[in-house]
């Protein structure tokens, strides 16, 4: 059954398809604030900068904050209205010269050979709860000495008014420790804590975290 076709059948997964990114994207205010994932912050601004990779870097707010710390930085996404608006924020940053934007399906990625010293994504999740593949997909990317860092939902109490179709694409960081091909070790897989607000009170979630490093060949 094609991406379509499973839309159709079940509404809910929609949502995990380009058209339905586009319009959320087209809309005139901003899907999210811009502002980088606390746990990119917290994990990557010990390593040297050098040439990273976000998958599903929406908006691109990852993708600037990356910039702006030295990385030459590469934003792929599926929606070319999410990377239409990355790239505005880019030059509204004054980080156009160190970015460039792909537009691809992560679902089907392939480096290409093309490697990067950090591989990234966040809250990247298929709705047929394949990321230990996409791991596996990304890793190929990474090259020797450099890092792959994964964060999703964590499929904890807070979600559980989301339905089956969502629950089933969230994981927790231990479960894609299998997608790593050889020559990686695991630094950290865990679930770290993250604090949001919902409806005006502060509510801590947990995200799944998976920080691999390649070894140098």
């Amino acid at each position: 059954m094609g991406t379509e076709e499973t839309a159709a059948a079940d509404p809910q997964a929609a949502m995990f398809e380009p058209a339905g990114w586009d319009e959320r994207y087209a809309g005139k205010g901003a899907a999210w604030r811009g502002t980088p994932n606390p746990q990119l912050v917290a994990l990557a601004q010990g390593l040297r900068a050098g040439r990273a990779l976000d998958v599903g870097c929406g908006e691109g707010g990852d993708v600037i904050w990356l910039a702006r710390q030295g990385w030459t930085v590469t934003g792929a996404d599926f929606s070319a209205e999410g990377l239409a608006r990355a790239a505005r924020h880019a030059e509204e940053a004054g980080v156009a010269e160190r970015t460039d934007w792909w537009r691809t399906d992560a679902r089907a990625f392939t480096a290409g050979g093309r490697t990067y010293d950090l591989v990234t994504t966040h809250y990247l999740h298929p709705p047929n709860g394949a990321m230990v593949d996409l791991v596996r997909q990304l890793a190929g990317a990474v090259a020797p000495g450099g890092h792959l860092l994964v964060v999703g939902h964590s499929p904890t109490a807070h979600f559980t008014q989301l339905t089956e179709t969502h629950l089933r694409a969230m994981f927790l960081a231990e479960e894609l420790v299998p997608g790593l091909p050889d020559g990686f070790e695991v630094l950290a897989a865990q679930q770290r804590p993250r604090t949001l607000i919902r409806e005006g009170r502060e509510v801590e979630v947990e995200d799944s975290t998976l920080l691999a490093r390649r070894r140098p060949e």
